[in-house]
């Protein structure tokens, strides 16, 4: 299984950004998928996470209302839709998923993408 981010790039205070997560070597439709971030000097955040199914979907609070995470299985690819990007932000974003299928949140994940890099300048 292989996870790649991309999407990442420089913005100002109040811009937006979308982060793809392509997945090759498993059909996307029955994992759970979720969104992690790491600043410098920080450990690595939960940001949101999306249910094998779809339905189900978590955010952390600090982006709850300007982050939305969406699913194309069609196309086997993981979105996060980040808007009113501040500069407590700016992190390398990661993707992931896990084994373990028809899992409902991202509590463990087991293979995760190589990051993608977020740039917030206030």
């Amino acid at each position: 299984v292989q996870l790649q981010a991309y999407g990442g790039g420089s913005v100002q205070a109040g811009g937006s950004l979308r982060l793809s997560c392509a997945v090759a070597g498993r059909t996307l439709r029955a994992y759970a998928m979720g969104w992690f971030r790491q600043a410098p000097g920080k450990e690595r955040d939960f940001v949101a996470c999306i249910s094998a199914s779809g339905g189900t979907i978590y955010y952390a609070d600090s982006v709850k209302g300007r982050f939305t995470i969406s699913r194309d299985n069609a196309k086997n690819t993981m979105y996060l839709q980040m808007d009113s990007l501040q500069p407590e932000d700016a992190a390398v974003y990661y993707c992931a998923t896990q084994s373990n299928m028809y899992g409902d949140r991202c509590n463990v994940m087991d293979y995760w993408g190589q990051g993608t890099q977020v740039t917030v300048s206030s």
